[in-house]
């Protein structure tokens, strides 16, 4: 089989508009005169090609035309002529299990797309002995709830089969395929302490030569150029994606602090929705329009007060970074 090493590295002019732009090369131009102006034919929109491996190992596959999450692992699955459902998450740019590289709701035109599919399935037995049992959840847009952090001591830290990137699919045999992460993170907040209950988890597919092949100090010139530009491909869960200029470097802090409140107060991490919750608290002058505007686009989180205080905050008054 061929290795995803020696084919994705440097992708053939990634993620890219074909043509540049939105006509096709030798389309006549409207022939100029006198007389009332015919209609004007819609303008085509740019075709938006990116490029995709599966992580563990493949060759290199082109998919476009996708406007959502869901569409765009069907776009995978075809490619690669697997089911939609085998893809638990895909990282941007590196095959590896990086939380910090996660597709969220952005992608950059050079882009290149790496699918993390189901791998081993295993049973865990954990006893809640604290409150907390130090778990960061985020999910994939398209069903699948995932772990994306461990605290460092927790009780989860202290089971070694548990590891970042596996998709936890059942709670006391209890399917949670279809759920967000909040609702999963509520879940486990829920469950009594000093009684065991049993995680099932799938992780991602590994090859067994990735680290000898891939594991390289040098970034390839494909790598050097990824995410340059500033322009992305935005996925919206209703409406068509959209091609808009990249965050600014403050919105981008902004949405990261409101990353880390949401992981503080509910467990969970989602960069989408930070970056939402970012452009809501930009157009509210206070925190009880704030609060008024999150009800209205984002009513199921039942965000508390002082947690919409905290978001208002961040994004209008930072305070500067703290470690």
């Amino acid at each position: 089989m061929q290795r995803a090493g020696r084919h994705g590295r440097q992708p053939p002019e990634g993620g890219l508009m074909e043509n540049g732009v939105g006509q096709e090369p030798g389309t006549p131009e409207p022939p100029a005169g006198p007389g009332p102006a015919a209609p004007r034919a819609p303008r085509a929109r740019p075709r938006l090609v990116f490029h995709t491996q599966l992580a563990h190992g493949s060759p290199t596959g082109r998919i476009e035309g996708f406007t959502n999450v869901k569409e765009l692992y069907a776009k995978i699955a075809e490619v690669f002529d697997i089911s939609p459902t085998e893809i638990l998450f895909c990282t941007l740019n590196t095959h590896k299990v990086d939380m910090q590289k996660l597709l969220g709701g952005q992608i950059g035109l050079e882009d290149f797309i790496f699918a993390h599919v189901r791998g081993e399935t295993k049973e865990v037995e954990v006893t809640k002995t604290e409150d907390a049992l130090g778990l960061t959840i985020t999910d994939n847009g398209a069903g699948y709830a995932f772990i994306k952090r461990i605290k460092e001591g927790s009780i989860i830290n202290r089971l070694q089969t548990v590891c970042v990137g596996d998709s936890i699919e059942a709670i006391n045999d209890h399917t949670i395929v279809g759920c967000r992460h909040y609702e999963v993170a509520r879940m486990l907040r829920e469950l009594p302490r000093a009684q065991p209950f049993t995680l099932r988890l799938v992780q991602p597919k590994k090859a067994f030569d990735m680290i000898g092949q891939r594991m390289r100090s040098s970034k390839s010139p494909g790598e050097a150029r990824v995410a340059s530009g500033k322009e992305t491909l935005r996925l919206r869960t209703q409406g068509p994606a959209v091609l808009e200029e990249g965050p600014s470097p403050s919105e981008e802090e902004a949405a990261r602090r409101v990353d880390d409140l949401l992981e503080s107060y509910m467990g969970i991490r989602d960069s989408e929705l930070a970056s939402t919750m970012v452009e809501a608290a930009k157009g509210s002058p206070s925190v009880a329009q704030l609060a008024q505007g999150l009800d209205s686009v984002l009513g199921e989180f039942a965000f508390p007060q002082e947690f919409v205080a905290e978001v208002w905050a961040a994004v209008c008054h930072p305070k500067g970074d703290k470690e």
